[in-house]
C-alpha cells in the first residue's frame, strides 16, 4: 500500500468505514439529519414523529394530514385515525426524497395483539403511500414482533406482496418465528437489552463483546446466514458506537444521529465482525417452532418478556401524545 493510500484509508471517517461494511439506516424523523448522513434507508416509529411534528419545519405536513383528514369527513375519532395515518405516510414521502432505499412506517403499537387489525392498518398505509405515487417496494411495514404481528407479517408477505420490518425484537424465539415467516426484515434491539440486564445485574458497563444485546443478535446473524433464511438483520437501539462497530458486517443498522455524529467524528478503525461465511462454520443447531413453542420460549426469558411490553406500552403512550396533539389541532 503506498502513503498516499495509507492515508486515505487512515482518515476515512468510521462512518465511512462502516457503511463500506454494512447497510447504513438512519433512526430518525427529522429531514435534515437525513440529509447530513446520507444514509441508504431510513426508520420511523411514533416516538420519532412525534418528537419531529413538534419541529416548525415540518407544520406543513401537519397541516396537509389535516386537510386531507377533514376532507374524509367523519366521526372525530375517524378524523383522527385518518390524520395520524395520513401524518407518518407524508413524512415518509419526504423521507424517500433523499433516500434512495426504503422507509419504515410503523402500524400502531396498540394494535400488536390484534392480527386482522395490523394487517387492515398497514394495507391502508400502503393505500396511502400509493396515492403519493409511492410504490410499496419502498416501504417497510413495520410491526411488534409478538406472535400475532409475525402472523401478519406473513399474510401481508405472502398475499399481498407487502415487506414487514419487525421490530421491539428481543429474543432468539422472536426471530426464529420471523424468518419461518418470511418476513423481509428484523430489527433487534440491542441497547434496551443491555439496559435490563445492567439494571437486573447491578453491571456498570460491558466491554462490545461482552454486551448482551450484541451477542444476541449476533446468534440471530448466525443462525439465519447459517440455514440461508432470506429474511435479513438490521440492528436497532444503540447506546454506545461500541456496540455498533462490534455488529459491523451485519446486513444492516439503524443508528440515531447522536451516535451517526459520533462516528462521523471518529477516525478509528472499522473491521468485519460479521460474515456468512463464519456463520455456516457455526455448530448451531436449527429448531422447530409453533404457536406453543414461541409463546413458551419467549415466557422463559424474563428479559424479552418485560422488554417487548415496555416497548410496546412506550410506543403506543407516544402515539396517545400525537394524537392529543393532533386532537387539538383538528379541533
Amino acid at each position: 500500500m503506498s502513503d498516499s493510500t495509507a492515508k486515505r484509508v487512515k482518515m476515512a471517517t468510521s462512518l465511512e468505514q462502516l457503511k463500506q461494511l454494512t447497510t447504513v439506516v438512519a433512526d430518525t424523523g427529522d429531514f435534515d439529519t437525513i440529509k447530513q448522513y446520507q444514509p441508504t434507508d431510513a426508520t420511523t416509529n411514533p416516538s420519532l414523529i412525534l418528537a419531529a411534528a413538534q419541529m416548525p419545519q415540518y407544520s406543513r405536513l401537519l397541516d396537509q394530514a389535516i386537510g386531507y383528514a377533514k376532507g374524509l369527513g367523519g366521526s372525530g375519532d375517524e378524523q383522527l385515525a385518518n390524520v395520524m395515518d395520513k401524518l407518518f405516510v407524508l413524512f415518509g414521502v419526504e423521507i424517500l426524497k433523499i433516500v434512495p432505499g426504503r422507509v419504515s412506517t410503523e402500524v400502531d403499537a396498540r394494535l400488536s395483539f390484534d392480527k386482522e387489525k395490523q394487517i387492515e392498518k398497514a394495507l391502508k398505509l400502503i393505500g396511502l403511500y400509493e396515492k403519493e405515487g409511492i410504490s410499496k417496494d419502498r416501504i417497510l411495514i413495520k410491526l411488534s414482533s409478538t406472535w400475532e404481528g409475525i402472523q401478519a407479517a406473513k399474510e401481508l408477505e405472502e398475499k399481498h406482496g407487502v415487506h414487514c420490518n419487525l421490530t421491539l425484537l428481543f429474543s432468539f424465539a422472536q426471530a426464529v418465528a420471523c424468518a419461518e415467516a418470511k418476513v423481509t426484515l428484523i430489527s433487534p434491539f440491542v441497547g434496551r437489552i443491555m439496559d435490563w440486564y445492567k439494571a437486573s445485574t447491578g453491571t456498570k458497563a460491558y466491554a462490545p463483546d461482552d454486551d448482551p444485546g450484541v451477542k444476541s443478535v449476533r446468534s440471530i446473524f448466525t443462525y439465519y446466514k447459517k440455514f440461508d433464511y432470506k429474511t435479513v438483520v438490521m440492528g436497532a437501539s444503540f447506546r454506545n458506537v461500541g456496540e455498533i462497530t462490534a455488529l459491523a458486517g451485519i446486513d444492516l443498522l439503524t443508528i440515531s444521529p447522536k451516535l451517526l455524529g459520533e462516528l462521523t467524528a471518529s477516525t478509528d478503525e472499522v473491521t468485519e465482525k460479521l460474515s456468512v461465511a463464519s456463520a455456516k462454520k457455526d455448530p448451531v443447531e436449527k429448531i422447530s417452532i409453533d404457536e406453543g413453542t414461541f409463546r413458551w420460549m419467549l415466557n422463559e426469558d424474563q428479559m424479552a418478556t418485560e422488554k417487548l411490553s415496555d416497548g410496546i406500552r412506550k410506543f403506543a403512550a407516544d402515539a396517545i401524545k400525537l394524537e392529543t396533539m393532533l386532537k387539538q389541532k383538528l379541533v
